[in-house]
């Protein structure tokens, strides 16, 4: 069998990176690493072709090519899928999907003739099986969750990593917390499970030996859902994985706030090259964070947490809500100044919508209030309910605040609130001609032709006299403010 594998374009969000990615020269900012994953579970004599449409277009010889297609997505792709799936079947081809999208919604897609869902560690070898027999049933699902132990390293032959602005990597699945807008936990549920950390090795040393030296994300929903085996078993290997070589790769994750709790385990993820951490702090509001059941996040002083993580070495990248049932009026100018007081330069700020398989979705669809299929981007200006506060009012308000996050002055003040508070990374990073070629490019595009030019330069002055060693994240996150400038001008703020 000949299997090509398709990953569907995203479209340009706050997380696309797109604009920031073209001062580098990469066209996306992750791999598909589910797809990858998928692909070294096939059997090993079928051939194995990766078309990711953030890379390149999807051909007309890569279909003729082709015996089964396979179509992997989350639900901000969907209507790349659509056209997709149109194609393929133009082209008379099998089709096989999975991933989020289609376990959340499968029967949206009647053109696919094969659907292997949830955990493909569990659903795939059935089909396998069955197909190869003849006598494949169209869905494949279960409720049972995988022993991660038996998780493959992704085949990253497949893909030409000299496009992607980072790497991904898998360390667990589940979130032993209950937020009622997530769908983590209904997917993956509460108990976190892990790789060993000689599989995680393993994998970053197959990057290295295609040639990785950038950053890697560890894409897990909450990195530290079990923090014994983080500081007992991962983080020490990753230390001892890092001192062994003479450049480190940087590395960041996501995190519950609690993390500031634990001043032993910051210093170990920052030791093993963690630079980065995202966190989703969703609301200043008590009330909001008890609806949602954010219990982690309540009875907190998160400025101070952010503040702690921040000075412990991982810059704190926030996610950020809007339109919970008990916001109000105020909430907009609350969450532009937790913002600007942390220090959160990347604050990714988002209409709440309710995601199929949440405990949000079921109670909105029992009070009636569902109108619309989520697009999967919180951050395109749409609802899919009736909020409690009028929707005009309520999207006003969130653009306000993007107004008011993204203008270059506060955006350059929250850069230097960072750089006060922020320790480097204890690591050695390599750098190449991509980096070189930021610098002049920012200084260009930024600094000459940018409306903020005046604040671009006054920052990278202020950094080589008071923090000479973080230029290079003061000239990324300048870039990373013209990408959020942009994507806030393609949806009219």
């Amino acid at each position: 069998m000949k299997a090509l594998l398709v990953y569907p374009e995203f479209p340009d969000t706050f997380w696309s990176f797109k604009h920031a990615l073209k001062f580098i020269r990469k066209r996306a900012a992750l791999p598909p690493l589910g797809l990858l994953t998928f692909a070294a579970m096939l059997p090993p004599d079928w051939e194995k072709r990766l078309v990711d449409t953030n890379i390149r277009t999807l051909r007309d010889r890569d279909l003729a090519w082709a015996d089964v297609v396979c179509i992997s997505a989350m639900i901000a792709q969907q209507e790349s899928v659509q056209e997709l799936i149109a194609r393929c079947r133009a082209a008379g081809k099998t089709i096989l999907a999975g991933g989020p999208l289609f376990t959340s919604a499968h029967e949206q897609f009647p053109d696919v003739d094969y659907f292997v869902l949830n955990e493909a560690e569990l659903t795939l070898p059935e089909f396998l099986r069955d197909f190869a027999a003849g006598r494949a049933r169209r869905v494949y699902a279960t409720d049972q969750l995988a022993d991660l132990s038996q998780t493959p390293v992704p085949l990253w032959e497949l893909a030409d990593l000299s496009h992607y602005g980072s790497m991904a990597l898998q360390f667990s699945r589940g979130c032993p917390f209950d937020c009622e807008f997530c769908d983590v936990t209904a997917k993956f549920g509460h108990r976190p499970r892990l790789k060993s950390a000689a599989q995680v090795v393993a994998e970053l040393d197959r990057l290295v030996a295609a040639g990785w030296r950038g950053p890697v994300f560890f894409v897990d929903d909450n990195l530290i859902g079990n923090k014994h085996v983080l500081k007992t078993e991962l983080l020490p290997a990753l230390i001892a994985w890092q001192r062994g070589r003479r450049f480190g790769l940087p590395f960041y994750t996501e995190a519950s706030i609690n993390l500031a709790d634990d001043a032993e385990l910051m210093g170990l993820m920052s030791e093993a090259g963690f630079d980065t951490v995202f966190i989703g702090i969703e609301t200043p509001d008590a009330a909001s964070l008890a609806e949602c059941n954010k219990k982690q996040n309540q009875r907190r002083d998160m400025v101070a947490d952010v503040k702690r993580i921040q000075r412990a070495g991982l810059q704190v990248q926030g996610g950020f809500i809007v339109g919970f049932d008990s916001d109000v009026p105020s909430i907009f100018q609350r969450q532009v100044e937790f913002i600007q007081q942390s220090g959160i330069v990347t604050a990714m700020v988002g209409l709440l919508n309710a995601l199929p398989d949440t405990k949000l979705y079921a109670r909105l669809k029992r009070e009636g209030r569902l109108t619309a299929k989520s697009t999967g981007n919180n951050a395109d200006g749409t609802l899919n309910f009736l909020s409690r506060m009028p929707a005009a009012q309520l999207i006003e308000g969130y653009k306000s605040i993007l107004r008011r996050i993204y203008a270059p002055r506060p955006y350059y003040q929250r850069v230097k609130t960072l750089l006060r508070e922020y320790k480097p990374p204890r690591i050695t990073v390599s750098f190449d001609w991509r980096h070189g070629l930021a610098l002049a490019y920012s200084g260009l595009r930024l600094g000459v032709i940018g409306r903020e030019r005046f604040l671009y330069w006054r920052l990278l002055t202020w950094t080589v006299f008071h923090r000479p060693s973080q230029l290079h994240l003061a000239v990324t996150l300048a870039i990373y403010g013209h990408h959020f400038r942009k994507c806030c001008d393609a949806i009219g703020v």
